[in-house]
């Protein structure tokens, strides 16, 4: 008889889960509190004033990296994903704007790279300092992926067996690692231009720490990257919600919107159901999508949650974000832009250290006309705009440092970005707060991407997937591991799926779903 699983919030772990759950031949039911599923993977339409302009956002990640997680994912169930979820590869990846006026594209391709920063900032040598980053991060991704990704953990004794497997060449890869080096002190080392530091330190925006306090590994997102690109779902970040929302009820998972879970039920330190209100439902195991120390604190509760409460994890990172409909694009924007600080350890003091919004704050604006017509009307733009914030703090009231912050972003889009009238251009807009994400999305204080990534020798670790404290309690989320961002999201929700497979007695992966995840790297080196 089938195992049954319920999967606690229906974000992009948790619908990743269900889907690989429900493959393996597990009976699933998912339950989010929210009335839509995707989690963050919301979208937001918008309709100008007088119904002349209709705009849609997404309204939360819009950077997808490592589409094999959802090749993977797809395999799982037998099916190809590039045909049930096309993807557009996007190249420049990013366009940056400096605060002196100068500009540069991201490309994938390292030696076209290295090329275009030797313009940028001739005759000082940048150009090979950064081939030589770019080959120091394939080397760290290449050791994430042996010890730290596809397996649930949660400290360094789960990714290296000290008795059976210290052999020399693990050791020369855990020193590789550089443990005790902050992700900026890598970066700066290989490219010392601050310009140009600032475009790589914003890799961490995808785990909302601050590149001074992550450690050296996060680095590898670099090659992660430029080998496997930068993508944009048709349909928009929202597509993959509905993708892996469809491919779990295909499955035979059932999906419940509007149910919010209000606790577990646990005997003997085992879980045996969740409560849905006035509602029990019993299982065999659950896979939590809340955040992290939230469920345990809210939902596990007793000795167990204030020992994880205890555990001193920071939140990371919050954020405003715009939406905002124009009338009128731009059309020296690219897909992806980032508009940076003036300052970049300023801004990342201010929101990591002092715990208040940055004064000069870097912008990570998507304007997605470029890639997808069917977002804002001709001619117009549904742009959207992403600042860092901190945490929630208890003095922080957002209704009233708002409106103040939002002229802060609008200026600095104006001053940096080329967009001087771009109040003149909107014609309808939205906005998310620390405090609306704190609320819509049960996140610990408003923390978008989960916990932060800080710490030189262990801030890459996050609580593990596989629960020690409550048997049959498993975990996927940005507050889980392998942490935020899309693809380590979903690659969660496949982590703790998989173990719960392994741990009850399942089928386990097919060889279809291993190719599907291996990487290029890996392909090409088992082929020569």
């Amino acid at each position: 008889m089938a195992d049954r699983v319920v999967v606690v919030g229906g974000g992009l772990g948790g619908l990743a889960a269900a889907a690989v759950a429900a493959a393996r031949g597990h009976k699933v039911t998912l339950l989010d509190k929210n009335p839509w599923l995707g989690g963050k993977a919301a979208v937001l339409n918008l309709s100008a004033p007088d119904g002349s302009a209709d705009f849609r956002f997404d309204m939360g990640p819009t950077i997808l990296t490592v589409p094999r997680v959802l090749r993977r994912i797809y395999a799982e169930a037998g099916l190809d994903q590039a045909r049930e979820l096309p993807l557009i590869r996007l190249d420049p990846q990013w366009r940056c704007f400096f605060e002196d006026g100068t500009q540069i594209d991201l490309m994938a391709d390292v030696a076209t790279m290295q090329a275009e920063i030797e313009k940028f900032a001739p005759g000082r040598g940048l150009g090979e300092g950064y081939r030589k980053f770019q080959a120091e991060s394939r080397h760290l991704h290449g050791v994430s992926e042996k010890f730290f990704f596809w397996r649930p953990v949660e400290g360094v004794t789960d990714t290296i067996d000290m008795k059976a497997n210290l052999s020399p060449s693990t050791i020369r890869d855990v020193l590789s690692l550089k443990m005790g080096q902050t992700a900026a002190k890598v970066i700066r080392g290989h490219v010392p231009d601050e310009r140009l530091a600032q475009m790589l330190d914003h890799y961490c925006q995808y785990i909302g720490s601050s590149p001074y306090l992550a450690p050296a590994v996060v680095c590898s997102i670099g090659d992660m990257q430029a080998s496997e690109g930068v993508w944009y779902p048709v349909g928009g970040t929202r597509a993959v919600a509905e993708g892996l929302a469809k491919l779990a009820a295909d499955l035979g998972a059932d999906l419940r919107p509007n149910s919010e879970v209000t606790g577990f039920d646990i005997e003997n330190g085992a879980i045996k159901g969740v409560r849905v209100g006035s509602e029990r439902i019993a299982c065999d195991a659950v896979i939590s999508n809340m955040d992290a120390i939230r469920t345990y604190k809210e939902l596990v509760g007793g000795d167990v949650g204030r020992k994880y409460e205890k555990k001193g994890f920071e939140p990371a990172c919050s954020g405003v974000v715009l939406y905002l409909g124009l009338k009128k694009r731009y059309d020296h924007l690219a897909h992806h832009c980032f508009v940076f600080s003036r300052d970049a350890e300023e801004e990342f003091d201010a929101i990591y250290k002092k715990g208040e919004p940055a004064p000069d704050p870097t912008a990570y604006l998507a304007a997605t006309s470029c890639s997808d017509d069917t977002t804002a009307p001709a001619g117009g733009e549904a742009l959207y705009v992403l600042v860092h914030t901190p945490h929630l703090r208890p003095h922080h009231d957002w209704s009233k440092m708002f409106p103040k912050y939002r002229q802060t972003i609008l200026d600095k889009l104006k001053r940096t970005a080329g967009l001087e009238d771009i109040e003149e251009r909107i014609v309808v807009e939205s906005q998310l707060t620390p405090v609306d994400i704190h609320n819509r999305y049960k996140v610990l204080d408003g923390a978008i991407y989960g916990l932060a990534s800080h710490g030189s020798f262990t801030g890459a670790f996050k609580p593990g997937n596989r629960s020690k404290a409550v048997k049959g309690l498993y975990l996927c989320g940005g507050a889980a591991h392998p942490g935020p961002g899309m693809p380590m999201v979903m690659m969660s929700g496949w982590i703790a799926a998989d173990a719960l497979d392994r741990d009850r007695g399942g089928r386990g992966m097919s060889d279809a779903a291993r190719e599907a995840g291996r990487r290029e790297a890996e392909i090409a080196a088992a082929a020569e």
